[in-house]
């Protein structure tokens, strides 16, 4: 019987690294011939493993795997991926925004001028990354009292778009529909659904036992929540000055390999077969460029209050051990609006704009993020915005950094600060939802600044209790998550 191990085996990856290949513009046309011509199977649009299994082809895999990193991208110059250029781009007065940061997209197409966007009716000054911390507002508890609404709203997130992860967009919108739940304002529900809409569109299978109105029973365990507790782990043992090679350790230690997907499975395989960081993150790695290392972030923006540029140079750390390039962008632009929001002194406006200012200007994610700013600047009807937004990116996969920045970007901007409208628009646009759902919750929760001020319709399912495989945590309170996180925030 063949074991079929998804996201690592060659013959299920090379469909997905010949479309990486075309969108960072590599010439793979004869890889690709020899590929097809072998019968080897296209990249699989949602699941972890190809329909057949085909280990005859492994071997062939393994070499057009190797040939296929080692081609040159002409991208590499403006999304490159050492840490000194990209900090080469992105530092200095207006460095987001400076001559050719709004070039065409190379799947978008030309994009407005974002030095100033407009929402709300009033115009916000877009920022560059700040050479000195933010101002912050408040007392240390203060600082625990937005920590503990954060690691709420991320759970919330999480927990809203479980069960539609996976779902195209009409599936998801018909879902919500049928149950009288559109705009999506609330949990999903499968009451009032019809039993034939429900058999055409079923819910995520691992997900729909915990995760719908009528089944919830705290926090299930999630990868969106197990990253953050990870890298709590990591402040704990190592101290803000960790290395990726601490990550692995950490990883090898304290995270079961069958609760890693994509990139980190990828990257969790190379570590066992001894290939070392940062090749960890290129080798057999076609995932490199999605949204795995955007959704570790969260705990590097939430201890870095008021710093940007250090909460991203500590995401970096982070994601290179399991991305290059816009997949690291993602979790530079994520820490870096966090810490801006963590501040108490920012609002969502000013503090995208402090994300984007940590990432190169030039690069994919950056302009898919103006793209989904400007989108919900302009646009009163968000499902004509995520219509949009699908239209321009939807050539990417569904778990792909780039298409999700632009649609978290396009749901905060429209939300302007609301915590319920940012969780429920981040789902409601498809694509990785639960991921998408948990940023926005997580950056929503810290605005909010405290977990009195989000909806108990929300945060009482949770019952203050998180499940996960991160064995010392289990079972712990997001009110004790907020102290632990404090800790590592004021700690010198």
């Amino acid at each position: 019987m063949t074991l079929r191990l998804t996201w690592v085996q060659p013959e299920d990856l090379v469909g997905h690294e010949l479309r990486q290949a075309a969108e960072d513009g590599r010439d793979a046309h004869t890889l690709a011939a020899r590929w097809t011509e072998a019968g080897g199977p296209p990249a699989p649009d949602a699941a972890g493993a190809s329909g057949t299994p085909r280990p005859d082809l492994r071997r062939l895999a393994e070499e057009l795997l190797d040939t296929l990193t080692s081609l040159p991208s002409p991208l590499t110059a403006q999304e490159p991926t050492p840490l000194a250029s990209i900090q080469a781009l992105t530092t200095g007065d207006g460095a987001w925004t400076r001559s050719g940061a709004n070039e065409a997209h190379p799947r978008v197409g030309g994009l407005p001028r974002l030095d100033q966007h407009r929402t709300a009716g009033a115009v916000v000054e877009a920022r560059s990354a700040p050479e000195e911390r933010m101002p912050t507002t408040g007392t240390a508890t203060a600082l625990r009292d937005r920590l503990h609404a954060a690691w709420l709203g991320r759970a919330v997130g999480c927990l809203l778009g479980k069960p539609v992860e996976k779902l195209p967009l009409p599936a998801l919108r018909a879902l919500a529909r049928a149950a009288g739940n559109w705009p999506l304002t609330t949990w999903f529900t499968a009451r009032g659904v019809p039993p034939e809409l429900l058999a055409a569109h079923p819910w995520n299978r691992r997900s729909a036992a915990t995760s719908l109105a009528e089944n919830i029973d705290g926090m299930p365990e999630d990868d969106d929540l197990n990253y953050p507790l990870l890298n709590l782990l990591l402040l704990q043992r190592y101290g803000r000055d960790f290395t990726t090679a601490d990550v692995a350790r950490l990883w090898l230690d304290e995270l079961p390999a069958g609760r890693t997907f994509t990139a980190e499975r990828v990257a969790y395989r190379n570590l066992l077969d001894g290939v070392e960081p940062p090749l960890t993150a290129l080798r057999r790695n076609p995932f490199r460029e999605w949204i795995g290392a955007q959704i570790r972030a969260d705990v590097h923006g939430w201890t870095h209050p008021g710093d940007p540029v250090a909460a991203a140079a500590q995401a970096y750390r982070d994601a290179v051990l399991t991305h290059t390039a816009n997949g690291v962008y993602g979790a530079m632009f994520v820490a870096g609006t966090l810490a801006a929001a963590a501040t108490g002194a920012a609002d969502v406006h000013q503090a995208l704009a402090a994300g984007l200012g940590v990432i190169p200007p030039r690069s994919r994610l950056a302009a898919a993020v103006r793209l989904g700013i400007t989108a919900a600047g302009a646009t009163p009807d968000f499902d004509a915005v995520v219509d949009r937004l699908h239209a321009e990116l939807g050539g990417y996969h569904w778990v792909h950094a780039v298409p999700n920045a632009a649609l978290l970007a396009a749901a905060l901007t429209h939300a302007d600060g609301d915590f319920s409208r940012s969780v429920c628009a981040a789902v409601s646009g498809g694509w990785d939802t639960d991921s998408n759902g948990a940023t926005a919750g997580s950056v929503a929760g810290l605005l909010a600044g405290h977990p009195d001020r989000l909806p108990e319709r929300w945060t009482s399912p949770l019952k203050n209790r998180l499940s996960t495989s991160v064995a010392s945590f289990d079972g712990i309170g997001f009110d004790t998550l907020a102290e632990l996180t404090h800790t590592e925030a004021v700690r010198p």
